[in-house]
């Protein structure tokens, strides 16, 4: 198809204004080249809502693919007819819908909490810490920047969370000696970094380009910094990223395998934890939907279905013989 590479150009150009990220970036352009190729390579501009049906039933239907992803491949088919075509899709009442399944989410005690974060150390040990102890989801965390850890509130402000809305959630007491002292240790890094003639963080939002000084200045750099440094995708420029994400997830796997304990849980789960823990404790859920940044208090009500109370309160008969 030759309009191929003009058409994911302009994609690309979109997303960046929008902001998204460049994992949103790669997933769109992804969808939107399976959509093409399942239509023998007709544009987009000569397709619409019975071709885009189609290739959301197929994914359903054939490929048996699960609500989530075929809600994903809708999204990137509705961005590129809407920001990137300017055509408005009309209802689309016949798409074969995945099934979502009512699963509950997993959550763990706060022993087998404990019991995992003691098999945590360092670096990967704080990470984990934040995320349940912040209910922080996990690219919240390594993604956080030096500025958004606010010690004299013992708050931490989630920049640009899901749905890009910016939150407050708790910072704990126990991780603020800690943090403090793994700062220190970057900053060393990025000071040395600066003398180097390097340092400069990545920036949001063309900030760099405002601010032509602020990737070089510490408020920027990332709190978790990766250990090497790295060609960014967009820019191609090198610097030092946020640490990646797959370290952590590796890392909980190790710690979860160690401590013994069965359930299909990962860093997710630690978030999870710390919303199901608070309602256990007494908070109401109104505020435990602001920490986690809901913004729906019905999605927050899921895990009142998970509270701690022993097999829903019921007396088994067996224990009744």
């Amino acid at each position: 198809m030759d309009e191929k590479p003009r058409l994911l150009d302009r994609v690309r150009e979109q997303i960046r204004l929008k902001h998204y990220s460049i994992r949103t970036e790669r997933v769109y352009c992804e969808w939107i080249k399976r959509y093409v190729r399942f239509h023998k390579y007709r544009h987009p501009l000569d397709m619409g809502a019975p071709e885009v049906e189609a290739f959301l039933s197929d994914l359903a239907v054939r490929r048996d693919v699960s609500a989530s992803t075929q809600n994903q491949a809708l999204a990137a088919l509705l961005f590129l007819y809407k920001q990137v075509l300017k055509q408005e899709l009309p209802w689309l009442g016949e798409v074969v819908r995945a099934k979502k399944p009512a699963r509950l989410p997993v959550v763990l005690s706060i022993d087998e909490v404990h019991r995992i974060l003691a098999q945590l150390e360092g670096e990967v040990g704080l990470v984990a810490r934040l995320l349940y102890g912040g209910g922080m989801r996990l690219m919240e965390g390594v993604r956080l920047r030096v500025k958004d850890v606010d010690f004299a509130r013992n708050e931490i402000i989630i920049r640009d969370g899901k749905g890009q809305k910016d939150r407050v959630t708790v910072l704990p007491a126990t991780l603020v000696a800690p943090l403090k002292q793994h700062l220190a240790r970057v900053r060393l890094m990025h000071q040395q970094e600066l003398a180097e003639g390097r340092g400069d963080a990545y920036l949001p939002y063309a900030l760099s380009r405002k601010y032509p000084r602020a990737p070089r200045e510490w408020a920027w750099q990332y709190v978790f910094p990766a250990s090497g440094l790295s060609v960014d995708p967009r820019s191609q420029a090198v610097r030092r990223h946020h640490v990646d994400e797959k370290r952590i997830q590796r890392a909980f796997k190790r710690a979860l395998n160690a401590s013994g304990i069965a359930k299909p849980a990962t860093p997710h789960t630690l978030r999870h934890s710390f919303a199901t823990h608070l309602l256990e404790s007494g908070q109401d859920i109104r505020t435990v939907q602001e920490l986690l940044g809901h913004a729906d208090v019905k999605t927050t009500m899921i895990y009142t279905h998970v509270l701690n109370r022993g097999g829903l309160a019921v007396l088994s008969p067996l224990d009744r013989m």
